[in-house]
């Protein structure tokens, strides 16, 4: 079986982001960046269902500028087999990724398409199902656990009434959820032997795909500062000051 895992990077979780002085998004020169990690727990996924002898090959995938290769180098130090970067400058939303996803699909015929649920920088959390609508074919989303039992996946999902599991049949495509895993830590020799892996990289223009974007960020700002916390002495001036704010509201 073979799994493709979708990846993207973005900036550091631990890194403090600006909002650009024309408020026209966010400032990200000079910002270290990473992979999402949400996908890092898919690849992690994929890669542990590979070592079990479930699947057979795990490819990772990434769209966006030259410099997603070091996403997909970290992925490929963590244990996939090989990269493949579908190269473009433009801006990238959701559905456009979803399409480019799919030429991928249609060239490499995974039976099962990995995703993080959501990335950290946009929280879109569509790229997974716009993909399964377009390659018309089973999704489960936020899996929380994965098996395979025979030719189906059986998918744990973490749900606000509770724990539920989906049985899909492949090819299928399945985005991760943070209980589903912790990655690995990447060593440095790892990295030196992904450098020596295969990386293919596609022109995005070559596959035909329409990348435009389809809505326009007119305004970013920061969120507003917090205000400061109070100290109260007891119970009694915590009841009393909880009931001051909700006679103020």
């Amino acid at each position: 079986m073979k799994i493709l895992v979708c990846v993207k990077r973005v900036a550091d979780p631990n890194v403090k982001v600006r909002v650009r002085s024309d408020k026209t998004g966010v400032d990200l020169s000079n910002i270290k960046m990473t992979i999402n990690p949400f996908d890092e727990i898919a690849v992690e996924a994929a890669i542990r269902l590979k070592e079990r002898g479930v699947a057979t090959e795990v490819v990772v995938v990434s769209c966006g500028p030259v410099a997603s290769q070091d996403a997909l180098r970290t992925a490929l130090a963590m244990g996939a087999d090989r990269g493949i970067l579908v190269q473009t400058d433009a801006e990238l939303q959701p559905l456009a990724v979803a399409k480019l996803v799919k030429s991928i699909v249609g060239k490499e015929s995974p039976e099962v398409v990995m995703l993080g649920k959501q990335a950290i920088d946009d929280d879109a959390n569509q790229t997974g199902q716009l993909l399964a609508a377009l390659l018309d074919v089973p999704q489960a989303t936020c899996a929380s656990a994965i098996e395979r039992d025979g030719d189906r996946m059986l998918v744990t999902r973490e749900t606000d009434d509770g724990r539920e599991t989906v049985e899909v049949s492949l090819p299928a495509v399945i985005t991760a959820d943070l209980r589903l895993n912790e990655p690995r830590y990447v060593t440095l020799p790892n990295l030196m032997k992904a450098k020596k892996k295969p990386l293919d990289t596609l022109d995005a223009a070559s596959l035909g795909v329409d990348i435009a974007p389809k809505f326009t960020t007119v305004n970013v700002e920061e969120p507003p500062a917090r205000k400061p916390g109070e100290i109260v002495l007891d119970v009694a001036a915590l009841v009393a000051r909880l009931r001051q704010e909700t006679a103020s509201n």
